[in-house]
C-alpha cells in the first residue's frame, strides 16, 4: 500500500467515531498523521453544526482538532458563493452553521427574492420557506444544496436529511440543485485547495461508499475504506469502480 501522502481528507460519523460511540483507532490515526506531520482536513457532510463545534465532539473522543482543519458541507457552500459571485445575496433554509458560514464569507443573507437559494438542513423547517424557495428558484434564483443526504440515522432510527427537502423543491420546479457536499467533489476539492495540495497527492478516507468513496473518485483521488461505518467489505463488490484501497480498522494503514 502506498501511504506517502502528502494530505489526507477524513470522514466522521463511522470514520472518526459511530454516532456517540468512540472507534479506538481514529484517535491513534490522527496522532500518527500530526506525529509525521501530514496535513489533514476533515470533511462533512453535516451543515448544521459550526466548524469549531465539530472540533469540540471530536475532542470529546480524545481527538486533537482545530476548527481550521474542518470543511463542512455548510462552510464549502459559503465559499464556493463567494468565489463565484462576491456580496450574493442569499434566500437561505438551514440552522446557524449554514448562516454564519456565509455571512462570514460576505454572502448577505436575506428574506425574500435572492441571488442564491441554498439549503442545508433545517429541523425547523416549514410550508412557507419550502414555499417560498421554490418561488425563489422559478424568479430565477440559482438553486444551491449543501448535501444530498436523503436520511439521517439517529438513535430511534431513520430521520429526513436535507436532501428530502432538496428532493422537494426540485421536483416542484424542475430544476436540479448544484450539489456542494459528498459525493460531490467540489467540497473536496475546496479543502484541497485550502491545504494547498493536489488531488494526486491526497487521498480519501471513509466508511460510506456513496459519500465518502464516490466524493474521493468524483474529485480524482485515491480513496481508503475503513471497514468501521455504513458499507461493508462484501458490499463493495457489488460497484464497478473500487475505493483504491479497503482495510478493516484504521490501524491496519500505517
Amino acid at each position: 500500500m502506498k501511504t506517502d501522502y502528502k494530505g489526507y481528507l477524513i470522514d466522521l460519523d463511522g470514520t472518526m467515531y459511530k454516532g456517540k460511540s468512540e472507534i479506538p483507532e481514529a484517535k491513534e490515526f490522527i496522532r500518527e498523521l500530526q506525529l509525521r506531520n501530514i496535513p489533514f482536513m476533515f470533511v462533512t457532510n453535516n451543515s448544521s453544526r459550526t466548524p469549531g463545534a465539530t472540533a469540540e465532539k471530536l475532542k470529546q473522543f480524545g481527538i486533537e482538532a482545530e476548527s481550521h482543519q474542518v470543511m463542512t458541507a455548510s462552510l464549502a457552500t459559503a465559499i464556493h458563493i463567494h468565489d463565484e459571485k462576491p456580496n450574493a445575496t442569499a434566500y437561505v433554509i438551514g440552522e446557524v452553521g449554514l448562516t454564519e458560514a456565509l455571512k462570514e464569507k460576505g454572502v448577505q443573507v436575506v428574506d425574500g427574492d435572492a441571488d442564491y437559494v441554498v439549503m442545508g438542513i433545517d429541523r425547523e423547517n416549514t410550508y412557507r420557506k419550502l414555499r417560498d424557495a421554490c418561488l425563489y428558484v422559478q424568479e430565477g434564483a440559482k438553486f444551491v444544496a449543501t448535501n444530498p443526504d436523503i436520511k439521517v440515522p439517529t438513535e430511534k432510527g431513520l430521520v429526513p436529511g436535507n436532501g428530502a427537502y432538496v428532493n422537494l423543491v426540485e421536483n416542484v420546479t424542475g430544476v436540479k440543485p448544484e450539489i456542494v457536499g459528498k459525493p460531490s467533489g467540489l467540497m473536496l476539492q475546496i479543502a484541497l485547495d485550502y491545504l494547498g495540495i493536489s488531488q494526486e497527492e491526497a487521498i480519501m478516507v471513509g466508511d460510506n461508499y456513496h459519500t465518502d468513496i464516490l466524493a474521493g473518485i468524483h474529485a480524482g483521488m485515491d480513496t481508503l475504506h475503513v471497514q468501521t461505518g455504513v458499507t461493508t467489505k462484501d458490499e463493495l463488490t457489488q460497484f464497478g469502480i473500487k475505493p483504491t484501497y479497503t482495510i478493516e480498522t484504521l490501524k491496519d494503514w500505517f
